[in-house]
């Protein structure tokens, strides 16, 4: 360690008190393997029993860029130099500020190539994490800087996804292999449901890009279910263990780990099971009026008929054909007997709906009841699931039901 600091002249701006300069690693831990795959490599002064954190320095804009650099070189070089001493080498997560680019135009040089060149380090180790900055450079220099760390085999993650500087754009344009966000976003979204809306399209987004995502500032059994809950591989976080200066036992959280996923099981499996339950009995209700379904020109009237027997959550029904055109009127609850007729709908196309397609090809006379997963209602913004149930060979009964439940825990 003494060694990598006498290389390099340590700016003032840190206000070193006899304090020496060092690397730690919190660690990142994998659902799938629930070992510690990886650490993130963070800065900390240290003076005996006395550790402190690097990152007011890092983040203070009033710090020289030069000054930034030199300190992170520091730092890198005494990770890379940790990682090439071991026989089994984790992950090694390295923050890179995308204006740090203009390095690389000047003088061709990418200082974290030439570290794994002389530490004989596999690139596939080192994951490049894109931090939260400002940038208003070309997010076309940015990538072809990406790239060249991509092409070597470095993995590529995006720092503070949803929050900050780091949108969509730049997801978009970089291609990260990893999305990293905030406990803080997740904890939001139980209780605002535009964070929630947000939350599940980054989910959806790193499925649709290949990425996998990284929740970090985990610090509670709750932050770990709702990490779980809201699709995140791997986790970090206080809960686990604070940046310390060595390697932790790779297996050490094998058992928090496993119980919390063993417990969501249940419960997913629980609530799912509920569902296509309750779908399925509704299905099995409505055999007496299939047959009327069938022969009936006249589809209100045969949904008119049927609502005396739909459950109290049900707060639409409407029928369409296998093409997606709506047959019937919308039927909507407005109190726990009444019912509102809206006309206007008939001739709808739901078509276009993302649950319609996959509902329509599994729906046969084997299947004959579909439950969506929960979703915001566009009218009434609550929390609904749609019941799709063949109640004729290409005619479909639609029923909007609040998910209670889904209401209360968001997740």
């Amino acid at each position: 360690m003494k060694e990598c600091q006498s290389s390099f002249l340590l700016p003032k701006t840190l206000g070193l008190n006899g304090e020496t300069l060092a690397a730690f690693y919190q660690p990142i831990i994998a659902m799938d393997t629930r070992r510690i795959i990886g650490y993130e490599v963070l800065g900390r002064a240290v003076k005996g029993n006395a550790v402190r954190s690097l990152g007011p320095f890092f983040c203070n804009e009033e710090v020289p860029e030069e000054d930034h650099i030199v300190v992170d070189r520091l730092l890198r070089e005494q990770a890379f130099s940790k990682l090439a001493s071991m026989q089994e080498q984790p992950l090694l997560f390295i923050n890179l500020k995308p204006s740090w680019i203009y390095r690389y135009e000047e003088n061709g040089e990418l200082y974290t190539l030439s570290l794994l060149d002389r530490y004989g380090i596999d690139p596939k180790r080192i994951v490049i994490e894109i931090t939260e900055e400002s940038f208003l450079g070309s997010m076309e220099r940015l990538r072809t800087v990406v790239d060249i760390y991509r092409s070597r085999g470095c993995i590529i993650a995006i720092d503070d996804v949803g929050s900050g500087y780091s949108n969509t754009d730049r997801i978009a344009q970089i291609q990260p292999n990893l999305l990293k966000i905030d406990i803080h976003m997740i904890k939001k979204s139980a209780t605002h449901d535009g964070y929630f809306g947000v939350l599940r399209s980054f989910s959806d987004l790193a499925e649709q890009i290949g990425a996998s995502l990284l929740v970090e500032g985990v610090e509670t059994r709750e932050d770990l279910a709702r990490a779980i809950q809201a699709g995140a591989r791997y986790v970090q976080g206080f809960m686990f263990a604070r940046a310390e200066p060595e390697f932790m036992e790779p297996d050490c959280f094998a058992l928090v780990i496993e119980a919390e996923l063993e417990q969501r099981l249940l419960h997913y499996l629980g609530t799912e099971r509920y569902w296509q339950r309750q779908s399925e009995r509704l299905a099995e209700q409505l055999v007496e009026l299939v047959q009327q379904a069938r022969c009936s020109e006249q589809k209100d009237e045969w949904i008119e008929k049927l609502l005396p027997e739909l459950y109290d959550h049900c707060i639409r029904v409407y029928l369409c054909n296998e093409d997606g055109i709506q047959l019937s009127s919308n039927y909507c609850r407005e109190t726990d007997k009444d019912w509102r007729r809206e006309e206007q709908y008939r001739g709808a196309n739901w078509s276009w709906r993302p649950y319609f397609v996959p509902n329509l090809v599994q729906l046969n006379e084997n299947r004959r009841a579909i439950v969506s997963r929960a979703y915001t209602d566009l009218d009434s913004y609550a929390w609904i699931r749609t019941v799709s149930v063949l109640v004729a060979p290409g005619l479909i009964l639609f029923m909007d039901l609040k998910d209670t439940e889904r209401g209360a825990q968001r997740l």
